[in-house]
């Protein structure tokens, strides 16, 4: 029988959560248990040619893909790209939204990264971790009874401290639902990023060979550019925890550093959270 934990990932943009933990959802849902992606922006940034009004609605359609494909929830808050603030009125949204969902794990990103969405997205979960439990914040939906376990996904800044993950996980036998996953972020996998990456000639025309592509050499830039996948990374943390050989097999992995500012990372809440 499966266990009933239940996880939150919070990013910053549309396809980050599908990026960051494509993995780590999908095992949870192939265990029966429940998943909700939340982008805290519209993602109406992220495009060379497209114009906000129009990409934020292809950003959502592709959302609700990756809905239906990994078996999840996803929601996008209706805050601009590119503009987010860690403002009390965006911490107290946040704070009701957690609340609704109640997760006993919430996933997101460092505060030390490149682009203000993120560390503002980061902020703004650190901001509202401990508010969670307080009865007369936010008093119009219910306080949690404790405050779910916190995480921050892997990134490549060093300053002002390196990530240095906590549990470092094989997803490794559903990485091709986290390719498919990624395949729905269209707007991103095969224009935006490539754009940015230099690498927009690489993408082929054809839907099934965008696919295959990006399984493969767009996986590549999209490991060498956003940590997604840091097996290589943390090679001996995989054979600390699965065994030498085990270890050594694991093409796809994710990780995770536990913040301080959630519910501390028992034994107990170990097994029950990262069983995989």
């Amino acid at each position: 029988m499966s266990d009933d934990s239940s996880l939150l990932v919070v990013g910053a943009h549309p396809d980050d959560c599908s990026i960051k933990a494509g993995g780590i959802a999908a095992k949870y849902v192939g265990d029966g248990r429940d998943v909700t992606f939340l982008s805290v922006t519209d993602g109406s940034a992220g495009h060379q040619e497209m114009g906000r009004t129009k990409l934020a609605d292809r950003r959502r359609r592709e959302t609700q893909a990756v809905a239906k494909h990994l078996g999840i929830e996803y929601d996008v808050f209706d805050l601009p790209d590119g503009e987010l603030e860690p403002s009390l009125d965006n911490r107290r949204k946040l704070i009701r939204y957690v609340r609704e969902v109640d997760p006993d794990l919430v996933l997101g990103p460092r505060p030390n990264d490149y682009h203000p969405d993120h560390r503002y997205t980061a902020q703004l979960l650190q901001d509202a971790a401990y508010s969670l439990i307080v009865p007369n914040v936010c008093p119009d939906t219910d306080a949690l009874a404790e405050n779910p376990v916190f995480g921050y996904v892997a990134d490549h800044f060093q300053k002002p401290a390196p990530f240095e993950p906590d549990v470092v996980l094989d997803v490794s036998d559903v990485v091709e639902a986290k390719i498919d996953a990624l395949h729905c972020h269209e707007s991103q996998m095969y224009e935006w990023l490539p754009y940015t990456f230099g690498e927009l000639d690489s993408v082929p025309d054809e839907a099934d060979d965008r696919r295959e592509w990006l399984a493969n050499d767009g996986l590549a830039h999209l490991t060498a550019n956003t940590e997604m996948n840091v097996a290589d990374r943390f090679r001996d943390e995989l054979r600390e925890r699965y065994g030498a050989a085990e270890g050594d097999a694991v093409d796809h992995a994710e990780a995770v550093e536990i913040s301080e500012y959630g519910a501390p990372l028992t034994e107990e809440r170990r097994e029950r959270l990262f069983f995989f």
